[in-house]
């Protein structure tokens, strides 16, 4: 079959900066299941990360509730403003992409064991398994929802930098795990945080995809 005739079946898009229906549908669905591996990961040793998924972990680990469904009842009150500020298609694909994380980390456990992980492996492969994930909903233009939605809005309103806003609530999230976790463990997710991050720096073109997280 010729490169046209591929085309033509709408296999892939011969703009890279599009997609078809396919290329967004598997990137969505593996950047889910890798991001879930990650939060799998880190809930195994009892991390966090920063962002709504750190607030989600808190609870989760405060009160035993589902990781999952908090991780989805928590970018709820999020989706209006993507909506407004980023587009029903970014909001919709962003809502799938939550979902199916939300599953992932419920049913990871069914065929994943893991009889020992030590925190520093865990945050190492618990932030880099969220990089690559982040990574691929970002290429089809999709996040993990958060604060990132909410900082673009204060960015634009106030003028005060999203940087700056997602800084300080994922400084907030830490400082709040000082409650509730082992201050070793909170470190530990520092860690992972920042190992995540960096690998977004040095591996995201933030000139070709869109960053909320």
């Amino acid at each position: 079959m010729s490169q046209h005739q591929k085309k033509a079946l709408g296999f892939y898009s011969a703009d890279p900066s599009k997609h078809t229906f396919w290329e967004d549908s598997q990137g969505l669905i593996t950047g889910a299941l890798v991001s879930g591996l990650g939060f799998y990961l880190l809930n195994r040793v009892g991390l966090l990360t920063g962002g709504t998924a750190g607030v989600a972990f808190l609870i989760h680990y405060a009160f035993n509730i589902s990781f999952g469904l908090l991780f989805f009842l928590v970018n709820l009150p999020f989706y209006y403003l993507s909506f407004k500020r980023l587009g029903l298609a970014f909001s919709a694909k962003t809502f799938i992409a939550i979902g199916l994380v939300s599953v992932v980390t419920e049913i990871e456990g069914r065929f994943l064991v893991i009889d020992y992980l030590h925190p520093f492996w865990g945050a190492l492969m618990g932030g880099l398994l969220l990089g690559y994930g982040l990574l691929a909903l970002y290429r089809h233009r999709a996040s993990l929802g958060g604060v990132g939605i909410l900082a673009i809005y204060i960015q634009e309103r106030f003028g005060i930098q999203a940087g700056l806003i997602q800084l300080a609530f994922d400084t907030g999230v830490m400082a709040a795990a000082f409650l509730v976790l082992d201050p070793q463990i909170v470190i530990w997710s520092i860690v992972g945080a920042v190992i995540l991050n960096l690998f977004l720096a040095i591996n995201h073109r933030s000139d070709r995809y869109i960053v909320v997280r």
